[in-house]
């Protein structure tokens, strides 16, 4: 009993240790909230994100056969994808009132965990965790299967924690304001920065290799920007 009892600080303070970026990253995305960025896409997308963390982190403990960390960090082109995209977007009209119409307030959750936007934040959660598996690996290898339990279901607990902490920041008047303002400018920079960050320090992609990569990735962007265009104007 004593055992159980002490994995739970064990697990908030392995969460908290791993997870406070995280927080920032939360919040400028429940910032982002619109028709078809809803807030339980990124609550799922957050779950997910983390689940396939703790379950890689499981299989590197129970058969080593865990990702090599370089492969991981290749998500970093994740959020600097998103990031380019807004960048170059940053003009553009938001979502008009009608799509909130079109779109039933009763979507199923089954919907939401098969929406693009829900793969797209729990890839930006998996790729900003990729250190995660290097500190939960070995704590999981030192607790017995009741003690993991337990770890993994605070765990559990602390990320829906997470995701209503980010989104009541959002809520403050003086933080709402703020990141409407400069949200939509700024945040595109952020997940870029982030994504910049993540491949380096993983080492996935040499500094000259990712800015040829970033520069291929801006031309796909604006050649699919073009084909947008020219289809609207049809």
């Amino acid at each position: 009993m004593h055992e159980l009892i002490s994995a739970i600080p064990t697990g908030i303070t392995a969460f908290i240790a791993t997870n406070l970026d995280d927080l920032v990253i939360l919040t400028l995305l429940f910032s982002q909230v619109n028709p078809n960025f809803r807030r339980r896409h990124i609550v799922i997308g957050q779950y997910l994100g983390f689940c396939t963390l703790v379950i890689a982190s499981l299989v590197g403990f129970l058969g080593g056969l865990v990702l090599p960390s370089h492969w991981i960090g290749l998500l970093g082109l994740v959020p600097i994808t998103i990031g380019l995209n807004g960048l170059l977007n940053l003009n553009s009209d938001s979502s008009s009132p009608t799509e909130l119409e079109t779109e039933s307030s009763y979507a199923s959750a089954f919907a939401s965990f098969m929406s693009p936007q829900t793969y797209s934040v729990a890839a930006i959660t998996i790729a900003n965790g990729s250190d995660n598996i290097g500190i939960y690996m070995p704590l999981f290898a030192n607790t017995v299967l009741s003690e993991l339990l337990v770890i993994i279901g605070v765990f559990l607990l602390l990320v829906g924690v997470w995701c209503y902490v980010a989104y009541k920041l959002t809520c403050q008047s003086a933080i709402a304001n703020l990141l409407t303002r400069y949200g939509n400018n700024f945040v595109p920079f952020v997940l870029i920065g982030l994504g910049v960050f993540i491949i380096l320090d993983s080492a996935a992609l040499t500094p000259i290799t990712l800015t040829v990569t970033c520069i291929f990735l801006m031309g796909i962007i604006k050649t699919i920007q073009s084909k947008k265009l020219n289809f609207v104007s049809l």
